[in-house]
């Protein structure tokens, strides 16, 4: 079973993937240094580290879907 604490929605607008709010300093609309076809390359099992634009976290992904990317990193507060 997905962890879900470990998993953060996303959506691809225009080419670019976007997250609503940053899972560490809650800023809106970060554009991540993602393209779509990394994406794929995510869901066949190549990891990749990302690192957010707005406050410099690190996160390994470690699998993806059409929705949320999944990290070794715990992304939500319970």
């Amino acid at each position: 079973m997905i962890p879900f604490d470990k998993t953060w929605p996303y959506d691809i607008v225009m080419g670019d993937v976007y997250v609503q709010s940053c899972p560490f300093c809650n800023h809106d609309n970060v554009l991540l240094p993602l393209k779509p076809k990394e994406l794929k390359l995510i869901h066949e099992g190549m990891k990749k580290l990302l690192v957010f634009p707005c406050c410099h976290n690190k996160v390994t992904l470690v699998d993806c879907d059409d929705d949320y990317l999944l990290s070794d990193t715990t992304l939500r507060r319970h």
